[in-house]
């Protein structure tokens, strides 16, 4: 089932975001760092009979407006609030991949009515970090396979052969192949180059390190799922989402820290586990 993109005219921005519009109960997907909303099209066409499914690109990525500031969480919240009320929407189950999943547990803790549940798919940074590690960023920028995609490439088969070799592209799949398509575009120089900017990178690290995810109990019902070979894989990692998050389960999946695309079945199928437990203990509210 093919999603329709669709465009939300914002006062500052354009929000563009995928839609999958069988089903009825609303299910909100956000991205991570770099990525853009087509990495959710597998899960998205999986429950589309059942859901119905908004997928945007965030503000700096994909398709969406990339303006020079206005990148902090509020920021994306706001969007994602003005999305929901676009479509009609007052709550949703919203899925959160690494930068993203910090963000729903910011807005779950500023307005968690706007939340019927949560999934974090690998989520990062949770903490407030030290401004010292500030002066790691550019190394950091450089090692992060989500970012390698913004160095200039001098062809579309240089772009290519650069990312059959990051994690978020094990395998070379045909969802991969399509994914890594819509990341990219031409520069009027003629180079080749991720559709994420410069700007939105520095914007949401900045924020990142100033604001921390987990401040007060939350008593959402939560699905941590963790990858296998993901960034969460110790104990003390998973301490703040067991001491804040009053309804939790994890999971641990198969892959990396793209299980989306790297093991997307068995990512589906605990996706539509945990959903349905959700649907049945709501049965009849109020969207």
């Amino acid at each position: 089932m093919m999603p329709l993109r669709q465009t939300l005219s914002l006062p500052d921005i354009q929000l563009s975001y995928l839609e999958w519009n069988q089903g009825q109960e609303p299910l909100l997907l956000l991205h991570g760092l770099a990525d853009h909303a087509l990495v959710w099209s597998s899960l998205g066409d999986y429950l589309a009979n059942r859901y119905h499914i908004i997928a945007p690109d965030m503000r700096g990525h994909g398709e969406s407006s990339k303006p020079e500031n206005n990148y902090t969480f509020d920021c994306a919240i706001a969007d994602l609030e003005a999305l929901m009320n676009h479509v009609g929407w007052s709550s949703a189950h919203i899925i959160g991949h690494s930068w993203t999943g910090k963000l729903a547990a910011i807005w779950a803790r500023e307005n968690p009515k706007r939340l019927r549940s949560m999934i974090l798919v690998d989520p990062i940074f949770i903490w407030k970090i030290s401004n010292l590690i500030k002066v790691t960023f550019p190394l950091l920028y450089r090692v992060l396979h989500s970012l390698k995609m913004m160095q200039s490439f001098a062809s579309y088969e240089e772009a290519e052969a650069q990312a059959r070799q990051l994690s978020l592209y094990q395998g070379w799949t045909l969802l991969q192949q399509q994914v890594f398509q819509a990341a990219i575009e031409k520069k009027p120089d003629g180079s080749w180059s991720s559709k994420f900017t410069i700007a939105a990178r520095d914007g949401i690290f900045e924020d990142v390190m100033q604001v921390a995810g987990l401040t007060v109990p939350i008593d959402i019902p939560t699905l941590f799922v963790q990858p296998e070979k993901g960034v969460n894989r110790q104990d003390w990692q998973l301490q703040p989402y067991k001491t804040y998050l009053k309804n939790l389960q994890i999971c641990k999946v198969a892959g990396n820290h793209w299980p989306f695309l790297v093991q997307p079945e068995e990512f589906n199928r605990t996706v539509e586990a945990f959903l349905e437990k959700q649907r049945k203990a709501l049965p009849g509210q109020e969207y």
